[in-house]
């Protein structure tokens, strides 16, 4: 094993793949970490067969004289019996990620498995490595590498934000590396129904039944895509729709007239359980209704844009249906 010194972390190379582990041959428990990009000081001891271990820092933030000393004063404690109290070392990300999901008020299951899935597509080369690694020109590259898609780029690295952050509460971890991102612009399209007569034509030329319910429905509700089309009938109340878990995590009461009932009064009977059923989808309801001119969304924002014309408070359109940027501006423009 190799004494630990400023020369020999400066020589060290990076590894092509995955990270090997220098440790130190005078000071026992002080390791390198070398890694593609990083070069990271750790102190670590086995205890009943795992491994603590303890971040020190990156070098050659940390030097190796300021690393040697930590660890000696790491040992110190150890050997004065505090190393129960010593910080293990930070998680892997796909560890982080996990933990964060776990938590009891997240939103739906299908932010979830986005997550998981935009992490495993954008990210997954970073998956097994601890967040301590992940470097702010680590982060500032990938998002970078992936301007062809602004908006999933920006939103993966949103993602990487909220589980660092979220990990950040209970572990010492530096500020979050995305500050170095510059994000990328997004507009939204601001797509709404400006034809309903066309509109009514298109929807009633629809092959499926149950898709023409769901597209009269989100449009007269303003309802999400993922919250119609998973209702279930127990929520159908006479004055209200019930949604149990809303994306922002909270349940929600929709108030709804007869007009209402009399747009579902086709799905009645067609499912005990679901409001828009499908045999062949292993949910159980429609999973992709037919596409047309206007997507699921398009009819949300023409529901909340409509509202506001007719003169609900804009406070109260954008709390109950969270207003889609740009609806404010699309409606004072409509107006004159």
């Amino acid at each position: 094993m190799p004494k630990l010194t400023e020369t020999f972390a400066l020589k060290v190379p990076q590894t092509k793949a995955g990270t090997d582990k220098h440790r130190d041959s005078e000071i026992r428990g002080l390791v390198l970490f070398v890694g593609k990009r990083s070069k990271t000081w750790y102190f670590q001891k086995d205890v009943g067969g795992q491994t603590k271990r303890v971040l020190i820092g990156r070098f050659p933030v940390i030097s190796a004289q300021a690393a040697r000393q930590t660890a000696l004063a790491f040992a110190l404690d150890w050997g004065r019996g505090a190393g129960k109290q010593i910080q293990i070392g930070a998680p892997t990300l796909e560890a982080a990620m996990e933990a964060y999901l776990m938590r009891p008020k997240l939103r739906s299951e299908a932010h979830k498995t986005g997550m998981r899935l935009q992490f495993s597509r954008h990210l997954k080369d970073w998956l097994k490595l601890p967040l301590d690694e992940i470097s702010k020109s680590m982060v500032a590259t990938r998002h970078r590498e992936m301007a062809k898609t602004p908006s999933a780029a920006n939103h993966t690295l949103k993602y990487f934000r909220t589980v660092y952050n979220h990990t950040r509460r209970t572990i010492g971890l530096p500020e979050c590396p995305t500050m170095a991102i510059e994000w990328y612009e997004e507009r939204p399209n601001g797509t709404i129904i400006e034809d309903l007569k066309q509109w009514r034509v298109t929807v009633n030329n629809l092959h499926n039944p149950i898709h023409k319910v769901f597209y009269e429905l989100v449009l007269f509700t303003g309802l999400r895509k993922a919250e119609a089309l998973s209702l279930e009938w127990k929520n159908v109340c006479e004055d209200h729709i019930h949604l149990p878990l809303t994306k922002n995590g909270r349940s929600f009461d929709l108030p709804i007239l007869q007009f209402h009932h009399e747009i579902l009064a086709p799905l009645r009977g067609l499912s005990r359980e679901w409001v828009f059923p499908s045999p062949k989808s292993s949910s159980g309801y429609v999973g992709k209704p037919e596409r047309m001119k206007w997507g699921p969304h398009a009819h949300r924002r023409t529901f909340a844009t409509v509202a506001m014309e007719a003169g609900v408070l804009e406070e109260i359109v954008g709390r109950a249906f969270q207003l889609p940027e740009g609806i404010c501006r699309q409606t004072e423009r409509r107006k004159e």
